[in-house]
């Protein structure tokens, strides 16, 4: 299934100061994956593609923060 979320599992050092985050995401934009632009693409109405940051639907990819608040970048660090 195709998704712009890709993930890998980093080394973890048993030096690492702060408990380690086992697996690691990464977004890819959409634009990888489209080799050219086909002609008669859907768009989004203005006002909803100003919002969305793009004209077309096949190039809109939403952005989900993986660090919801600083304490997960490190459990046992002051935040």
């Amino acid at each position: 299934m195709f998704t712009n979320y890709k993930y890998w599992y980093p080394y973890i050092s048993p030096f690492d100061p702060c408990p380690p985050r086992r697996v690691k995401r990464y977004v890819t934009p959409p634009n990888l994956y489209l080799g050219f632009q086909p002609p008669n693409m859907p768009q989004f109405k203005p006002r909803e593609a100003l919002f969305k940051g793009t004209l077309w639907p096949a190039l809109f990819s939403p952005y989900a923060s993986a660090y919801r608040d600083r304490r997960e970048f490190c459990g046992t660090c002051d935040a």
